[in-house]
């Protein structure tokens, strides 16, 4: 039996605990805080999320999100479009975005090669990455995938389907320099090192 009183009150805080990171506790804060705003600013909060869900999307090219055809980096004439980062999701976008030392584009794989949890080269943004190659004048890719084990096997597997693809000009491959530590995801790394690992960026070797 339910120790909270209401049933609205229980549902509600079962919903924010289903959200990552946020427990039982924290959600029944964060239930209680909506309860001291006004009906409007909840039906305001309560919107955004919904017409996040509606509008916002995949980039057609990158597949960074967006509420457009194509994000705000893709659109941007002031982008390098010589240089393209392969990241794993959007998180990483945002967080090498923030150090303000790259100004190429971007492909979001959306994962990493993962067999253990059933995620093949299939499972990814693969093939898009390769026609882009074929379409668009990209003279270099820079893996920034995590130091992981299942982030080498990515990289490596991105490389040979690069150097494989009968593309009539095959880009360099670089990779993030060893600055951010083996085992770090892109997002938790400080965003001096990961600046520092992009701009001293170095050829991929197998």
């Amino acid at each position: 039996m339910s120790d909270y009183p209401s049933i609205l009150l229980e549902n509600a805080v079962e919903q924010f605990a289903s959200l990552p990171g946020i427990g039982r506790k924290t959600a029944l804060r964060h239930v209680l805080r909506m309860l001291r705003l006004s009906e409007q600013e909840v039906e305001v909060f309560a919107n955004s999320l919904v017409k996040l869900r509606k509008e916002v999307h995949y980039c057609r090219q990158c597949h960074n999100i967006t509420d457009q055809e194509l994000c705000p980096i893709c659109q941007s004439t002031r982008r390098d479009r010589r240089l393209v980062c392969v990241v794993e999701n959007v998180q990483d976008v945002m967080s090498i975005e923030n150090t303000g030392q790259y100004n190429g584009l971007y492909h979001v794989l959306g994962g990493i090669i993962s067999p253990m949890d059933g995620i093949g080269p299939a499972d990814l943004e693969v093939d898009s990455l390769i026609e882009r190659l074929g379409r668009e004048p990209i003279e270099e890719i820079i893996l920034a995938l995590p130091t992981t084990m299942e982030g080498d096997t990515t990289n490596f597997y991105l490389y040979r389907r690069i150097q494989n693809a009968g593309l009539d000009n095959t880009p360099k491959v670089s990779q993030l320099a060893r600055g951010v530590a083996i085992g770090n995801e892109l997002e938790y790394t400080d965003e001096i090192t990961l600046g520092r690992s992009i701009v001293n960026r170095i050829d991929f070797k197998i």
